[in-house]
């Protein structure tokens, strides 16, 4: 199945794409992989999940929650990728991931965190979805994101 049935299948529509600011570009094709800049966790509107996961008070979120805003990194991600590539079905594989996750000091969940980016990854391409991964945790993030990603994927010839 391709990946951009498999994301029909899922019933996943793509947010975006929302671009970086000049002079960035949301990905750069080289030499058979392509790249994204860090994507935050925008909805369908383009609202970014704010929060600082482990915090007390307003800023807090829950680690379930910034799972799921990481999910919607990754979704921005591919919608990144599929605006540069035509198609996700271009991509052979994940290579890897980088997440960045707002947090509180003392929180060393980041990894749970990043997990819901993970799982849309697998969940969309398969075992072709697994891949390295770094989940660091950060005093802040643009716009107050609760998490960053960044993805690299490996091409068709």
């Amino acid at each position: 199945m391709s990946h951009e049935a498999r994301l029909a299948e899922l019933g996943i529509v793509l947010p975006g794409p929302y671009p970086p600011h000049d002079p960035l570009d949301a990905v750069i094709v080289h030499g058979g992989r392509a790249r994204t800049s860090g994507q935050l966790p925008r909805d369908h509107d383009g609202t970014v999940i704010r929060g600082v996961l482990g915090a007390s008070g307003p800023d807090s979120i829950s680690v379930d929650d910034g799972a799921a805003a990481a999910a919607w990194c990754a979704l921005n991600a591919l919608s990144v990728l599929r605006s540069a590539l035509g198609s996700l079905d271009r991509i052979d594989r994940v290579l890897s991931v980088l997440g960045f996750v707002a947090s509180a000091p003392g929180f060393d969940r980041q990894p749970a965190v990043v997990d819901g980016a993970s799982r849309i990854l697998v969940d969309v391409f398969g075992p072709a979805g697994r891949h390295t991964r770094s989940a660091v945790g950060v005093a802040a993030l643009p716009r107050g994101g609760a998490v960053e990603i960044e993805v690299e994927v490996a091409l068709l010839d």
